[in-house]
């Protein structure tokens, strides 16, 4: 006898009509890779590295005041330069005295402007910036440094400030060093004054109109309950 086989009728599929055993077929494919379990995740692009500013040996930029346009510099040691003199006369100094290396970044300098600017308002008596005195002479160091203890508020002759770092008979090299401050206002060589003052305030790197301007503004905008007097 003649054996005879079943033919199985067509069905409709995802991808067209198939015949049942086309079918099953389909199904054994996806349950095999079903069990195979899930195809591994391709590995998450890599990410590109922060590129940030390069951070120059020194900054310079400059801040507006009532006393005019000062020129700043900053190194990684602190501020070398608050000066009345322009950018272009201070550049060589520090490119002879600390490096070559000079260039603009704002952001660097803004601490040091918000600082001014709080002193000028009157709120500020003391600055926090730190200090890079390379611009200066190991006696001028000396002498630069005496400034911090001469309060706000108050004055000193030249003579006295010679006294108090142990040079009486040096009065007139402290008086150079002052007229040479690198850092005005922050170091205040405005408070150093002749012995007539306050009939003559005596030189100042910005002129005695600035000078006598920063001695007013700390006389007469001392902070409520500041002891400095």
């Amino acid at each position: 006898m003649r054996e005879t086989r079943t033919t199985r009728p067509w069905r409709e599929g995802r991808s067209g009509w198939h015949r049942e055993e086309d079918v099953d077929g389909d199904l054994d494919a996806l349950v095999r890779a079903t069990a195979a379990g899930p195809t591994a995740a391709a590995p998450p692009p890599r990410s590109r590295p922060i590129v940030r500013p390069a951070q120059h040996d020194v900054v310079i930029g400059t801040a507006e005041t009532p006393v005019g346009f000062l020129t700043l510099a900053l190194t990684h040691r602190g501020l070398v330069c608050c000066s009345f003199d322009s950018e272009d006369s201070v550049l060589p100094r520090l490119s002879r005295a600390v490096s070559a290396d000079i260039g603009r970044q704002d952001g660097r300098l803004d601490p040091v402007r918000r600082e001014l600017n709080a002193y000028f308002d009157g709120r500020l008596t003391s600055f926090s910036v730190p200090l890079d005195l390379r611009l200066t002479s190991d006696f001028g160091r000396v002498v630069l440094r005496s400034l911090l203890d001469v309060p706000w508020g108050t004055t000193l002759t030249h003579a006295r400030l010679a006294e108090r770092i142990g040079r009486s008979n040096a009065v007139r090299a402290v008086a150079n060093t002052l007229a040479t401050n690198p850092i005005c206002v922050l170091l205040p060589c405005h408070r150093i004054v002749p012995e007539d003052y306050p009939a003559e305030v005596g030189p100042y790197a910005g002129g005695p109109d600035a000078k006598r301007y920063l001695l007013t503004l700390e006389h007469f905008k001392r902070p409520a309950g500041d002891p400095a007097g």
